[in-house]
């Protein structure tokens, strides 16, 4: 991965954000993508192979393990991230094009023309439009996934034993999860920081139409 990149997609969302925006910046970058790399990937790597059932039919630990975890926490929660960055960017791009903009029009009229844009990064016009709804769609996608979350696994947790009777597994058998209470402990975690970032982001569209309403 080029870090280099990174550290300047990240510099330049933590550069046209407000106060909020930083807070919830760090929070997703420390608290979830930190901990998603580091430990909770790992915790999740052995989730099929250490799923045990009380049976030897071929075929009955596969379709348990499918039944009870139709799509894995990591994998939502990479979906998760992935979509809940995406906006920032989207306001990045909006001012590298005022930016775009204002360089072509000083090059064709010179120095002394009119500036579209002054300040290409303050939140004015449609770039206020693309930062408020930048908000409301990160809070959007992680209330989405809370229940996607809680709609597979009620609770967000994970019992230590499933009792599973579906084809072809002859009986009720007792099905085994790998490492139940570490799971759980990342999950509630991931779950408790994700109102956190729903939180802030609330508060920092509420902020900026406040603050529009008063200059208004």
């Amino acid at each position: 991965m080029n870090w280099s990149v990174f550290e300047g997609l990240l510099s330049g969302v933590n550069k046209y954000s407000t106060a909020f925006g930083r807070i919830w910046l760090s929070l997703v970058f420390i608290f979830r993508l930190l901990v998603y790399v580091v430990a909770a990937e790992r915790v999740w790597s052995d989730d099929h192979k250490d799923f045990d059932c009380n049976t030897r039919q071929p075929g009955c630990t596969n379709v348990c393990f499918d039944h009870f975890f139709p799509v894995s926490h990591i994998r939502l929660w990479a979906l998760q991230l992935i979509l809940v960055t995406c906006p920032s960017l989207l306001v990045i791009m909006h001012v590298a094009y005022r930016e775009a903009k204002e360089q072509r029009l000083r090059e064709a009229g010179g120095d002394g023309c009119r500036h579209i844009y002054p300040n290409p990064g303050k939140k004015r016009g449609g770039l206020w439009w693309t930062y408020l709804l930048s908000l409301m769609f990160k809070a959007g996608v992680d209330v989405v996934f809370l229940y996607i979350f809680y709609h597979f696994y009620r609770n967000y947790t994970l019992p230590r034993v499933v009792k599973c009777e579906l084809p072809p597994c002859p009986n009720v058998v007792d099905c085994f999860i790998s490492r139940p209470t570490e799971k759980n402990i990342f999950t509630l975690f991931m779950v408790a920081t994700t109102c956190v970032c729903i939180v802030l982001s609330l508060i920092e569209a509420a902020y900026l139409v406040g603050k529009r309403c008063r200059e208004c």
